[in-house]
């Protein structure tokens, strides 16, 4: 059964020209999508900000935005409706923290991109904190994985309270380094 907590989000992972993105982006206007992700390639900001003016949904990007500089020229562009950080890719702490001023400033709520352990931590001090994205990757190697509890993820720990399971590191080891 579908309840009212279900949510639509489609991510098209740049695939789409400008054109093309609205065009299937009004087809699924019937289905109240909760918001597109990165519709067009995400270095074409002028692209983002024309489907996300021709369209309904809100359109999601950042994943792919390298350093505050890049969140800074979305939001210039007026590219997208929600952002979605990257902490590699951001700049790590320091560069999120410089990200959150400028989505605290635009008013442009924060979901994080992959890297559940570091993120569930910044986000909790995100003023506009929106979605955590939940991919496990690391769980295979750590002692006591980050498990979603009713949808919810917790900060743990010092740093980013990360305990390494190394018998699961050394089978998992492909070679000497």
């Amino acid at each position: 059964m579908i309840g009212p907590t279900v949510k639509l989000m489609v991510d098209c992972n740049q695939s789409l020209d400008p054109i093309e993105a609205c065009r299937r982006i009004t087809r699924l206007a019937d289905f109240d999508v909760y918001w597109v992700e990165e519709p067009v390639k995400a270095e074409d900001l002028a692209g983002h900000a024309q489907v996300r003016a021709a369209t309904s949904a809100p359109i999601q990007t950042g994943e792919n935005w390298w350093f505050p500089c890049d969140m800074a020229k979305a939001i210039a562009a007026g590219a997208s409706d929600y952002a979605m950080l990257d902490v590699m890719k951001i700049g790590g702490v320091t560069g999120w923290l410089s990200a959150l001023g400028q989505a605290e400033g635009a008013s442009l709520p924060i979901s994080s991109h992959i890297f559940v352990e570091a993120s569930a931590h910044l986000l909790a001090i995100t003023p506009t904190v929106h979605w955590l994205e939940h991919l496990d990757i690391a769980g295979a190697i750590l002692a006591e994985p980050n498990i979603a509890v009713n949808g919810t993820v917790r900060a743990r720990g010092p740093g980013f309270g990360l305990d390494w399971d190394e018998h699961a590191i050394a089978r998992l080891a492909i070679g000497r380094y």
